[in-house]
Order: structure tokens, then sequence, then C-alpha cells
């Protein structure tokens, strides 16, 4: 066996390994044992094995996450710099009153702001793409709550485990009052994050990379990359704007970013 037949697989036991956690429900040993902790082109094709096996059961892809883009989020996890995931049309449960937990593992929530894009972001060359390029690919911005999971066991994550672990992606809501930016600029909004009316989680569009907008850019070039870019229509969840949170069946969390329409969802098991 070559090094190369070797490295794939690992990756494919890694990806096997998640895949099992997720459909048997039961959290698994962290994937840095097979993929190292360094190699982040192993880790992104972990995930897309991973991606690979939900679009074979029929999911498709609606757009990307960006995760740990805040240092809050960042010193939670233990991890020093932003990673991607794919979103997937069945991790939608904007329109679900309430939203089951039954196929989540270890749940946390997290406010953001989202964005839908009305063109392509694939200007030839990653480096081509700029803030302003970005903006201009912005058709509106809307409030979201990000269900994050781990399909590793006490979320004993490094940064190849929760880039292999799809982003510790769980579910998604994007709420319906969106905005141009012309209405809105993201790096300025404040954020609450309210669970039965106890505020847990604060912050603001700056402790996203600085501004949510930049975390699309650092996206955007990511993306390009690595061979996929960023495509009209598709929904970007930009990042945290504080501390994501615990919670459980029967909460109510409430999300108050300024600019748009409380954000509010209830659980149940």
């Amino acid at each position: 066996m070559t090094s190369s037949d070797a490295v794939a697989d690992r990756i494919r036991a890694a990806s096997e390994r998640l895949v099992r956690a997720q459909e048997t429900r039961t959290p698994c040993a962290p994937v840095r044992d097979l993929i190292g902790t360094e190699d982040l082109d192993a880790a992104y094709a972990v995930q897309m094995g991973v991606v690979e096996r939900r679009l074979a059961s029929g999911a498709v892809v609606v757009g990307r996450k960006i995760g740990a883009t805040s240092k809050a989020v960042q010193d939670q996890l233990g991890v020093d710099q932003p990673d991607f995931g794919y979103l997937l049309d069945d991790m939608d449960v904007s329109t679900h009153d309430p939203i089951s937990m039954a196929g989540l593992l270890q749940p946390r929530v997290e406010a953001e702001v989202a964005f839908v894009l009305s063109q392509d972001i694939d200007p030839g060359s990653p480096d081509d793409i700029t803030l302003e390029a970005v903006r201009e690919s912005v058709e509106v911005a809307l409030p979201s709550l990000e269900i994050v999971d781990s399909r590793i066991d006490g979320w004993d994550i490094g940064f190849t485990d929760t880039v292999a672990d799809c982003a510790s992606s769980g579910l998604y809501v994007v709420g319906r009052d969106a905005r141009t930016l012309a209405e809105l600029e993201p790096r300025d909004v404040d954020m609450t994050l309210a669970i039965n009316d106890e505020v847990r989680s604060s912050g603001n569009g700056a402790a996203c990379l600085g501004d949510p907008l930049e975390a699309l850019r650092w996206l955007a070039v990511q993306a390009a990359r690595f061979g996929d870019p960023l495509r009209k229509g598709h929904l970007v969840l930009s990042g945290a704007l504080g501390p994501f949170v615990p919670f459980a069946p029967g909460d109510r969390v409430v999300a108050s970013i300024s600019g748009f329409a409380p954000l509010a969802v209830t659980f149940t098991d």
C-alpha cells in the first residue's frame, strides 16, 4: 500500500466514524488519531466524505456556514482560526415550531447574521475577491440562529476534528426580516441571546472577524481555493456574534440582533 493509499484509507475511516456517530446518535472519539492535528486538506476531505454520504441520501447543498469567527467561540472550542462547512436543505428548520432535538447529540445555539447571495462569487482568482466585491454580491442580510452540534464525545475537539465534523454543524433557523446592505451595516449590529427570558450571550458584528462581511470574504476565498465557489442563491451563515450556549427541550430561545425583528424558536425532544 502506498502512502497516498494509507492517507485515503484514514480519511475514509474518519468519515465513517462521524457518519456512524450521527446515524446511531452516539458521540464518537475524535478523528485526529486518524488525520492528525495539522492536515487541513485531510480534514476537509473527511468533511466532504460526510457531506457526500448525505447528498447520496437526497440532501441538497443550499449554502455554507462559517465557524469559529469570534474570539469567544474560538476560546470555547480551543481553536485559533475560522473554518467552514456546507449547509444542506435538511438542516433548515426555519419553518418548524417547535424544533425537534431528536437528531441532535450535544447541541448548542448561537446567533449570527446570514446572507443570501445575488450572484456568484467566482472572479477567476481567489486573490481578486475583495470586500467590495463581496458586498456587491449580497442580496439581503437576515437574522439567524445556528444550532451547532458535535459528533465527537464531550466536544473534545481540536481544529482538524471540528473541520472534519462539518464545522460542528447541526441545524439552522433564518428569520424572514430581510435587510439590504443599504438598510443595515452588519459590523454595527448588537446581539443578545436569551433562553427563557434570561440573557445568556451577547456580542456585536465586530466580534465576527471584525465584520460579518469580512467573514463572508474569507469564506469566498476559501471556497474558491477549494474549487467550489459560492453561488447565486446560496445562504451563508457568517458566524457567531457571541458565545454559543447549551439549551434543553422546552427552552424558548430569542435572538435579538439590532436592525432586525427578534428571532424566537422553541425546542422539544
